[in-house]
């Protein structure tokens, strides 16, 4: 775990590189000393006790020696970093956003000046973290300096805070890349598999809105079409909320799912599929330009379940960009402008994230690599017949309880894609 730390953290401030280094050598000439001390003083009082927390500790500092062999194959700029966080040039941000801030003038543009004390914020809260990590490690070299037999517990103690504090800062770290801070939009599709497959989207739906619940993130429900007999054919919701495109984006791709089918008068297994999609939702200053000449809108009547409209005025709205061919449509609100503007949020985000797409098509055509585009590549699994079992097919991790999973547990398949995308694990998808 403690590999993949230093993996991140090396191009970092280099004041708490040296730290963690010396904590290293202190680590061979120091700390293990002690180690030896404690377990031959309690070598009588409790020996299979004392063997227990030797070994426990001497496994901590070797994840912790593991560091060092893991920065000699850090490379900064692979791919599959999932961006590099560099905290020496977030520093210079601050003092450079610090001196704009002080400008008298400032607030004689208010939306600018807005974005400027925001991203201050954001830069302050992001870096608090690993400056307070770079004084705790200080003052551990310093006791560890004293070598004193009365110090050994608190030693053990602090070198295991730091060791969590650094796993949970690696995290933050993977995400880092430039939208992860945003909110998002994510949108399913009923792929093949009939009526199965339009159910399984509203399983999906239900499991991706307790999920957003459960993480404390407001999602709004923007677009939703039912299907004739059961499920969804296709919805859309907002999710609200610091880092939500970054755990989200874990789960673009096609879901599969395996069951009995309840629609089935034989009762025969079925398989699904549905399409997740997942946008950044970007303010507009950030986001794609777009020409009013290049959209197609209409406007209809909002539609409940069932098919019925039951609105008499026409408040939904869809937008087509005719050079792209990109529908996006939203009748969650009451008013037609309010509707407007979200679907136009919708579209930039969608724009956006083709212009990604484009980059890494013509990056991985440069590479030779083979880019797959289809309803054949599956990320996850969800099998809830002949057993259950849930299976990411990029990271390989999997659990047999589909129904917590189902009930909106999502953090240990993203923070496991999130992670893989680090050391370059990821298959496919």
């Amino acid at each position: 775990m403690l590999g993949k730390v230093k993996l991140a953290i090396s191009p970092l401030h280099h004041n708490l590189r040296r730290a963690v280094q010396s904590l290293f050598r202190w680590r061979n000439r120091g700390f293990y000393v002690i180690i030896k001390m404690k377990r031959g003083k309690r070598q009588g009082a409790g020996k299979r006790n004392t063997q227990h927390t030797s070994r426990n500790t001497e496994e901590s500092i070797d994840r912790w020696t593991n560091c060092e062999h893991a920065s000699r194959h850090f490379r900064p700029n692979s791919p599959t970093s999932g961006g590099v966080f560099d905290l020496a040039a977030k520093e210079e941000e601050i003092a450079r956003l610090e001196k704009e801030a002080a400008r008298p003038d400032l607030w004689d543009d208010p939306e600018t000046a807005q974005r400027t004390m925001q991203r201050l914020a954001d830069l302050r809260e992001e870096i608090e973290p690993w400056l307070a990590l770079e004084q705790r490690v200080a003052d551990v070299l310093e006791l560890a300096e004293l070598e004193g037999e009365d110090l050994i517990e608190e030693l053990v103690a602090e070198a295991e805070a730091i060791e969590r504090e650094l796993d949970q800062l690696e995290f933050r770290v993977l995400l880092s890349g430039p939208y992860d801070r945003s909110s998002a939009f994510l949108a399913l599709h009923a792929g093949a598999g009939g009526i199965d497959a339009q159910d399984f989207a509203e399983m999906l739906l239900r499991m991706y809105l307790r999920w957003a619940e459960s993480r404390g993130y407001r999602a709004e429900l923007v677009d939703r079409l039912y299907g004739e007999e059961a499920g969804i054919k296709r919805a859309t919701v907002a999710i609200s909320g610091p880092y939500a495109y970054g755990y989200l984006r874990s789960e673009r791709g096609v879901h599969r799912l395996v069951r009995l089918s309840p629609f089935d008068a034989a009762h025969r297994r079925h398989t699904s599929f549905v399409l997740v999609e997942v946008w950044p939702d970007l303010p507009e200053a950030e986001a794609v330009r777009i020409d009013p000449n290049d959209l197609k809108i209409e406007t209809f009547r909002a539609s409940s379940a069932g098919g019925q409209h039951m609105q008499k005025n026409e408040t939904a709205v869809r937008i087509t960009h005719l050079p792209t061919g990109i529908v996006v449509s939203c009748q969650n609100e009451r008013s037609q402008t309010q509707n407007r503007e979200t679907a136009m949020r919708i579209l930039r985000a969608r724009l956006m994230e083709l212009e990604e797409k484009k980059r890494r098509e013509e990056l991985a055509r440069i590479k030779g690599e083979h880019v797959e585009a289809g309803w054949g590549n599956q990320i996850r699994s969800y099998v809830l017949h002949p057993y259950q079992m849930v299976k990411d097919h990029r990271t390989g991790y999997e659990t047999g309880n589909a129904q917590a999973v189902l009930d909106g547990r999502l953090d240990e398949f993203m923070e496991a894609y999130l992670r893989a995308t680090v050391g370059g694990e990821v298959k496919g998808g």
